[in-house]
């Protein structure tokens, strides 16, 4: 892999971890936040999938849907398409907590849960499959 591409690999990846992090710790303060954590959830999976399609050296899309990017990097890794599930359940996340709405109760703690297994699975399948170079240290 080109120095270069697996600077900017790594970048993703290391962004992606931090989501990651901070969706556990905002999470382990109580319930009162899980709607920042379960956000931080969705943001993992999809700078993790921005980090596959950079180690391809593919152009990134500014988008948040988990399953485009699903699909764009199931070019690259025929494995990827049995994470779509776990893309879909994420994709509503990153807008659905992210902005007041009183009609919506904040998210449960299973929910969260579930999120965060979610982006666990998308994040350390790139990581699997992506050369050690590119994995945040």
């Amino acid at each position: 892999m080109d120095e270069l591409v697996a600077r900017i690999t790594k970048a993703w990846l290391v962004k992606a971890s931090h989501d990651l992090q901070a969706a556990e710790l905002l999470a382990s303060n109580g319930d009162k936040v899980l709607d920042a954590a379960i956000y931080h959830c969705q943001q993992c999976a999809e700078k993790a999938l921005k980090g596959f399609l950079a180690a391809q050296n593919e152009p990134i899309q500014k988008t948040h849907d988990l399953r485009l990017l699903v699909t764009m990097g199931s070019a690259f890794d025929a494995t990827l398409p049995t994470f779509r599930t776990d893309a879909e359940m994420l994709n509503p996340m990153g807008v659905k907590y992210r902005y007041p709405d009183p009609s919506l109760p904040d998210p449960e703690r299973e929910e969260f849960t579930e999120a965060l297994a979610a982006a666990r699975r998308i994040y350390d399948f790139v990581l699997s499959v992506l050369p050690p170079e590119t994995h945040p240290a």
